[in-house]
């Protein structure tokens, strides 16, 4: 672990606070992250990052890793020399990747004043910014398991952000349709395997879509956001695809003038201030 602890401490070094969205701070004698927003950033406690540098925590799961790589912007060779050198097996290349790349989170930067959220192939939510915390409720209160819009749309709790019967219906279809789509894809994939029949066994309206066969890909729709500290909210929603890679780029936008933007603007003031 004690080759693990140096990339660790060289990779956090290079990354600079500015790269990922941070003040500079005061008092900083080198321009990488301090342990503690590294820690933030890849949401573990500062005394287990610690230890991981200094080879006193051994093992650290793919989970810690997969979140450590993503804080630091790693490119998948890094990722996955990240992996080997903490004794685990990269992620296979036949597999859903739930890695957000350097390019990807550059993209995702200049969105800082939207909701934005970037999610798998699977539909698992992997990376979401300050907004789509605001917005949404804040996913790091989930367990990662439980991050994945087929899992709470299908067999969830009500959910913050609704639409029409007819837009309900055509989501519900398309979710489907993805899933199908990524099985194709990844079809030796075993979370993706268990997730779909997780859904085909405790969700009638997941069957019986899934047995008709439906392929598609999601599309941009209108929503509203009901539970916001702000009030209810009518959303756009667009669906974008990342150059190069299966993640796809979920933002909320709204019409300019509108009361929908007064209470967006309100949003970004007092919710991101809540969560920061």
């Amino acid at each position: 672990m004690d080759q693990f602890g140096a990339v660790l401490r060289s990779w956090r070094d290079r990354v600079t606070p500015q790269e990922v969205g941070l003040p500079p701070g005061p008092g900083r004698r080198a321009p990488g992250l301090r342990r503690e927003e590294l820690a933030g950033l890849a949401g573990m406690s500062v005394e287990y990052l610690v230890r991981l540098e200094q080879g006193r925590a051994t093992h650290p799961s793919t989970s810690v890793l997969a979140a450590l790589a993503r804080a630091l912007r790693l490119t998948d060779d890094e990722r996955d020399h990240l992996y080997r050198v903490a004794g685990q097996a990269p992620p296979a290349t036949g597999a859903v990747s739930q890695h957000v790349g350097p390019g990807v989170q550059r993209v995702v930067d200049r969105l800082s004043d939207v909701p934005a959220a970037v999610f798998s192939a699977a539909w698992d939510l992997v990376w979401w910014n300050a907004m789509w915390a605001a917005l949404t409720g804040d996913p790091s209160e989930r367990p990662p398991g439980d991050r994945n819009v087929a899992l709470l749309h299908f067999l969830g709790e009500p959910r913050t952000i609704v639409f029409d019967a007819a837009h309900d219906e055509e989501f519900s279809d398309d979710l489907a349709a993805d899933l199908r789509e990524a099985l194709g894809r990844y079809p030796d994939d075993p979370r993706l395997a268990g997730l779909v029949a997780r859904l085909r066994r405790e969700s009638p309206a997941f069957e019986r879509r899934w047995e008709r066969a439906h392929v598609a890909r999601h599309r941009s729709s209108r929503k509203t956001a009901t539970a916001t500290p702000v009030g209810p909210i009518d959303l756009d929603c667009d669906v974008l695809t990342a150059p190069g890679s299966d993640l796809r780029i979920v933002v909320y936008t709204v019409a300019p003038g509108s009361e929908a933007a007064s209470r967006m603007e309100l949003l970004r003031v007092v919710g991101a201030r809540t969560l920061t």
